[in-house]
């Protein structure tokens, strides 16, 4: 593995948090046309024993010296809360199969019944995946509609005793005491307990999928925390939905299962070793998110394309049918439980956990469509709107909110003002509508005449999911405008403030509910102003205003538009929906990125995009690539081994022949590249002292095989757990049976792009950086390539390099 590149922007957020210094590499207007330069005055220019490069051997180098000069420390004042910061933090993946002697021998020893047996336990796992989140779904509805049905209930009776006895202010606090515990308890478990579970989680495996190693993300202790979490959020009031978090609850299933074991309980149940590798557990991942989004939304093919348009790095024909059969058993699932809790064992008309209900009458003529294309500029506004209060809001979360107990104060402000907001609302406006006119669980009177209640309360009334599914379905004459517009103007805020509290929580809920206010106020406008026309639906157009808000805000326009078409069941709205999302997505765009994207960002995640930076076929590998080079020789001393290990923090190390002479003193090298061997082999391999002092394998090849890597998977020793005698420092391994010698390798003259898809596309962790000669010259990692950012904002766009942190602590991070 290479050291950090000197020429990099290094933040140091362990000394304050509000002046780190920096150091730069170039000013951004040069061309790049060099070697990254070095900057640290206290090492020679080259100074690696494997090789450096001088102006002949890179194409590169014709316009600059080698070995480049080097440059003074220029330091610079960064406040948190960047969004052109890389953490330093995060390790990558490795998604490439270690084909390794071990591997081949195990092939050759089990044959096509091993093939046969893994690919039908694979389809075991993906069924698991799907019934258990399932379960963990129906248990989640189960849980929030019983505890809100008993906090309503009480709150109702009294409210509707006080009324007369002039003493509502016994329900508010009754209402706020309910709220403010339910929020307290959901917080302080997720602040204290498994922070990782906060917010919906959405982000966070996104990045896992992409290739980004999070800490305790799909740990049983994060699954436990976040089902809590989120019901207690949902109960507590807030402006959240269960239905975000069900996709991260899902993904955790799939990486359980899969495992066939559990670190948290230190509990080996001997099954599924075969699939204890990142690619493998990859892929139970993707599974699990697509059955989260099926039983939250009953939209499996939805669940396939979330899976796709924002997880999945590498897929295929058989994955794809794997994770859609994944979706549909747990769809099915959840189906049976409900069917069975509400009654009616063998009606499957529970489709998922948001039932938008079936909208059989819906139609819509051509010239609604620019109807549709201006909701959706609408949706964009108020989108990229949300998303940048949010993201001022969080700056300001990450500068002054350093302590828990500040977070978890957060969350209790938070739930009595909507506590105290809705309360208002409900007081002040009198909007009375007569009793069966509309379905109401808890319908109150407040001021109204006998026989009515009061049509803005029941909004408040009711779970979010509840009160999306009336704004669908409710007569236009329900609520009068002026409440829906004062509800959507006051959810809008509220929900973008409660985004991003130290609580689980989902965005998808607030979203829908917002859009889905202001798109029946212009379906009220249009039937208004066209005289009660057939086509001017409130309900079509409330469905057509929760896709624009919530497309303005996620921007993911082609699993949203098949969600809402198989959540509401009509298949009609298909092309108009997706032109809302895509106009939706194109407005937002243009004043910033969707809120995952920001979060993401703001933690300094080092995700890469589908493609590549445009315009970047200019640079080239070597401008890309750290160095200079840590190697091992294939046959390398056991002290010299745990000397790097414990001196150095890089994973992959390049394994070299180091006899062999240089190119005419061109390139000063010990040898070239025969493979890659990475930190957690080494570790393994020292654990089970595979080594002796006469250099021969013969012995342990005998023994050694792929089991007892996969039985130390993930979680690996560490390095002060090992001992050694003093002769044993002095024996050797020979790394060449465990080496990975086929790994993949970039010539120091490809371009940007040529290194950025190689490394995308097959999920490598390293890629080292060679020669004509074949000679390791540098090391291209994740961060190296995530660093090349392209902005897109307001029509313009530019190629920024990022800043790299250096020894950022968690304080530094986010948690959403």
């Amino acid at each position: 593995m290479a050291m950090p590149r000197k020429s990099l922007f290094f933040l140091n957020c362990t000394e304050s948090p509000e002046r780190e210094p920096l150091l730069r590499d170039r000013h951004h207007n040069l061309r790049y046309n060099g070697l990254s330069q070095s900057i640290n005055n206290s090492e020679d220019s080259c100074q690696t024993e494997y090789e450096c490069v001088d102006a002949t051997a890179s194409p590169l180098s014709l316009n600059q010296e080698w070995p480049p000069r080097k440059q003074k420390r220029i330091t610079e004042t960064v406040k948190p809360g960047q969004l052109n910061i890389i953490s330093g933090k995060f390790e990558s993946l490795d998604f490439d199969i270690c084909e390794n002697h071990l591997l081949i021998q195990e092939l050759r020893s089990k044959g096509f019944k091993f093939i046969i047996k893994k690919d039908i336990s694979r389809w075991f796992i993906f069924c698991f995946i799907g019934i258990f989140t399932a379960i963990i779904a129906a248990f989640i509805d189960i849980a929030v509609n019983e505890l809100t049905a008993f906090k309503f209930k009480n709150i109702k009776k009294y409210i509707d005793t006080c009324i007369s006895k002039q003493c509502l202010y016994q329900p508010y606090l009754i209402w706020i005491a309910f709220n403010v515990l339910f929020v307290l308890i959901g917080s302080i478990i997720v602040t204290y307990i498994e922070p990782v579970a906060a917010g919906s989680g959405i982000p966070d495996i996104k990045c896992y999928l992409n290739g980004v190693l999070i800490p305790r993300l799909v740990r049983i202790k994060t699954l436990v925390v976040k089902v809590l979490g989120v019901i207690l959020s949902v109960v507590g009031g807030l402006s959240v939905g269960k239905e975000g978090p069900m996709i991260h609850s899902g993904s955790i299933v799939g990486a359980g299962i899969s495992q066939g074991k559990s670190t948290t309980f230190s509990k080996d149940f001997g099954v599924f070793g075969f699939f204890r590798e990142d690619c493998e557990k990859r892929d139970f991942v993707s599974a699990g998110a697509a059955a989260g989004v099926a039983a939250a939304f009953g939209a499996p093919i939805g669940g396939v394309l979330f899976a796709v348009e924002e997880g999945i790095s590498f897929w295929h024909q058989s994955l794809i049918g794997r994770i859609l059969f994944c979706s549909l058993i747990s769809t099915f699932t959840l189906n049976i439980i409900l069917s069975a809790y509400h009654g009616h064992l063998g009606d499957l008309s529970y489709s998922g956990l948001l039932d938008f209900g079936k909208f059989d009458t819906l139609h819509y003529e051509l010239g609604e469509l620019l109807i549709y294309v201006l909701m959706g500029v609408l949706g964009g506004l108020l989108g990229a709107l949300s998303n940048h209060l949010n993201y001022k809001l969080t700056v300001f979360r990450i500068r002054y909110l350093t302590f828990n107990w500040m977070k978890v104060i957060e969350a209790a402000i938070v739930a009595s003002f909507t506590c105290t907001i809705a309360f208002l609302m409900i007081y002040l406006v009198n909007d009375c509508k007569p009793l069966g006119q509309n379905p109401v669980d808890y319908p109150l009177q407040m001021y109204c005449g006998d026989g009515e209640y009061n049509a803005l309360a029941a909004l408040w009334f009711q779970t979010p999911e509840a009160c999306v599914r009336s704004l669908f379905h409710d007569d236009s004459l329900s609520i009068k405008p002026l409440s829906i517009f004062l509800f959507a103007l006051v959810y809008f805020f509220v929900s973008c403030w409660t985004y991003g509290l130290s609580i689980s929580s989902g965005l998808f809920v607030p979203s829908l509910l917002t859009g889905a206010a202001w798109g029946r106020l212009c379906g009220i406008g249009l039937n208004y102003l066209t005289n009660n026309e057939m086509w001017a639906d409130p309900a079509k157009y409330a469905v057509i205003g929760a896709a624009a808000q919530l497309g303005g805000i996620v921007r993911m326009p082609l699993s949203l538009s098949v969600i809402l078409m198989e959540g509401t069941g009509n298949i009609v709205l298909g092309f108009p929906l997706i032109i809302t999302l895509i106009v939706a997505k194109w407005t937002g765009d243009y004043f910033n990125e969707g809120i995952y994207d920001i979060h993401t960002r703001l933690k300094g995640v080092p995700i890469l995009p589908w493609e590549p930076p445009p315009l970047a076929i200019t640079i080239y590998a070597t401008e890309i690539m750290s160095y200079p080079v840590i190697a091992f020789s294939v046959v390398e001393k056991v002290s010299n081994i745990i000397n790097i290990l414990k001196t150095k923090s890089h994973n992959g190390f390049p394994v070299v022949n180091k006899d062999e002479e240089s190119d005419n003193g061109r390139i000063k090298s010990n040898g070239r590249y025969r493979g890659l061997i990475l930190r957690s082999q080494l570790i393994v391999l020292l654990n089970n002292k595979v080594f002796n002092e006469n250099n021969d394998n013969v012995n342990f090849l005998e023994k050694i095989n792929l089991k007892i890597f996969r039985n130390a998977y993930p979680r690996y020793m560490g390095l002060d757990k090992l001992k050694f005698s003093e002769k044993e420092m002095n024996y050797h391994i020979d790394l060449r049976p465990y080496m990975n010698p086929s790994s993949y390798t970039v010539l120091h003259s490809a371009s940007l792009p040529k290194v950025f898809r190689l490394f995308r596309t097959l999920g490598l962790r390293h890629l080292p950086v060679v020669s004509d000669r074949n000679k390791v010259i540098g090391m291209v990692t994740r961060k190296d390539l995530a660093r090349y950012h392209v902005w897109n904002h307001r029509g313009k766009m530019w190629l920024e390099e990022l800043k790299i942190s250096k020894n950022c602590t968690k304080d530094c991070l986010l948690n959403y």
